[in-house]
């Protein structure tokens, strides 16, 4: 009859040294950042998912013209507007509104809009918004969290009612997209409006 008590004994030291390895210092940080690459990669999918849903290349990504009118042009992926400044469009009719051929600059009574570059490009995109900028200007309607008012057609007062952990998500997806340098032009306020009319 086999004597297994050299065996158990081998096996218990053997699980006792894997945990103290497991414990030890050095596996503490590896084991976190395991930890935080899984939710990281989730908040990504998830901001994935939120940006097609949300219909954010509806005016982020420029467009090109397909067999069924306009389709948007996934080679330029959120780079926003681009272009150069734009004059204001002619008042006509009952429309309120204007859009270029790409959709992605908008004019009306509000002046005209030019579709912000959402690809983390340190100087024309949102590179340099923390995830804390990014979140206060959906809540505030201001572009950055503070300054301008964020114009239309963005709706960011129908976003305001996402959580915080789909608006972090949003941004965590938007962060792993490769930058692209873009520049837009900043908005083009309304003209005054005329004498003894109300604006």
């Amino acid at each position: 009859m086999k004597n297994w008590k050299p065996i158990l004994l081998a096996a218990g030291l053997a699980a006792g040294a894997a945990a103290l390895i497991a414990a030890s210092p050095k596996a503490a940080p590896k084991a976190a950042a395991m930890k935080t690459a899984r939710s990281g990669s989730a908040a990504i999918a998830r901001g994935k998912y939120l940006v097609s849903v949300l219909a954010c290349n509806d005016c982020h990504t420029p467009k090109k013209m397909g067999p069924n009118g306009p389709e948007i042009d996934m080679t330029k992926m959120l780079i926003g507007y681009v272009g150069k400044e734009l004059s204001a469009p002619p008042a006509s009719g009952p429309w309120i509104a204007h859009t270029t051929d790409q959709f992605t600059a908008w004019a009306g009574p509000w002046g005209i809009s030019y579709a912000k570059n959402l690809t983390p490009d340190e100087n024309t995109g949102i590179g340099s918004w923390s995830e804390e900028t990014f979140v206060k200007a959906i809540r505030t309607g201001k572009h950055m969290g503070v300054s301008r008012p964020i114009l239309p057609p963005m709706p960011w007062n129908v976003y305001v009612n996402l959580t915080d952990a789909d608006l972090k998500a949003v941004y965590a997806y938007l962060r792993s997209l490769p930058p692209v340098h873009n520049p837009q032009p900043d908005p083009t306020p309304p003209p005054p409006a005329p004498a003894g009319q109300k604006p």
